[in-house]
């Protein structure tokens, strides 16, 4: 993908309110972790992304690298949100620690979320 192609998608803004919606989001099976973000951008596997994230009550904004690993494409099947499945960077560790700190003693649940 050119350079000039993946400029338009810009940066993705997630907000994250409650652990409901972080428990739907997060993608623990991922490497590194990663969210699903909601959006009706096109996107394909592999492409790179930034995203700003607000988790909860957490006054900045928490940045993070990432790519698509993931793809609901809109109309999908289920009425499934569309959106994409954004992996962390090795760097974004730190973000990944901080959504399992939300998240302690859920993670085990078997309630559905975004992606499984």
């Amino acid at each position: 993908m050119s350079e000039q192609s993946s400029a338009h998608l810009g940066i993705l803004s997630l907000t994250i309110k409650d652990k409901a919606v972080l428990y739907s989001a997060y993608m623990p099976f991922i490497k590194n972790g990663g969210l699903f973000v909601p959006t009706n951008k096109s996107y394909e596997i592999g492409d790179e992304v930034f995203m700003l994230l607000t988790l909860m009550e957490e006054p900045d904004k928490i940045p993070i690298a990432g790519k698509v690993v993931w793809v609901t494409p809109r109309g999908a099947q289920g009425n499934r949100t569309s959106g994409i499945g954004v992996q962390f960077s090795e760097q974004d560790a730190a973000a990944n620690a901080k959504i399992e700190e939300h998240l302690a003693g859920m993670l085990t649940s078997d309630r559905p979320t975004h992606t499984m």
